[in-house]
């Protein structure tokens, strides 16, 4: 029976039962506090992400769609300048003698003509892309951060009572005072 008595009271002498209070130890509470904000946030923010991350995924490709409809109407206007080319051409074996320099000029700049609209509408279709990607991503940094801030802000509210808040007031106060007092 002793023992057991014995077993009870070294209960009373854990070295882990102190009283309850805040740990100032800067090194040792911010990787716990980081970790439990970024949990939070994965958690929470996770479902968000991911529609928003959806939403912009048809966005893009819907404009990825319209640009392939642009390169394919490119392309039938490729195909109807080449048609015009094979009509020029023709005429050019027939008016070889009277203006054969004149003709070639034109096939060619129906060529440059054409390519350059070509490089045109690649240049818009790969413009508009890294504008809607860089859209996209800075909305979700924002949705984010605001996020982030109002999970800080809810933890802080909850966090701090009438005691602590006044203590914090008053601290931040006196820190004004003395960096007006320096730069007087």
């Amino acid at each position: 029976m002793k023992s057991v008595t014995d077993s009870f009271l070294s209960l009373g002498h854990w070295p882990f039962a102190r009283s309850f209070g805040f740990n100032t130890d800067i090194l040792a509470t911010n990787p716990i506090n980081l970790s439990v904000v970024i949990g939070v946030l994965i958690f929470f923010g996770k479902g968000v992400l991911s529609d928003l991350l959806d939403n912009r995924k048809q966005r893009i490709l819907n404009t990825i769609r319209n640009s392939e409809e642009l390169r394919g109407g490119a392309i039938e206007q490729l195909e109807r300048a080449r048609a015009r080319l094979r009509e020029v051409e023709t005429e050019a074996d027939q008016f070889r003698v009277n203006g054969y320099s004149e003709i070639e000029q034109e096939k060619w700049n129906l060529i440059n003509s054409t390519y350059k609209t070509l490089e045109q509408l690649e240049n818009y279709k790969n413009e508009t892309l890294q504008f809607e990607q860089q859209r996209a991503i800075n909305q979700v940094r924002q949705r984010v951060f605001q996020q982030a801030l109002q999970g800080a802000l809810g933890t802080l509210n909850s966090c701090l009572d009438n005691e602590l808040h006044l203590r914090t007031i008053t601290a931040n106060i006196g820190m004004l005072g003395a960096m007006k007092e320096i730069t007087d």
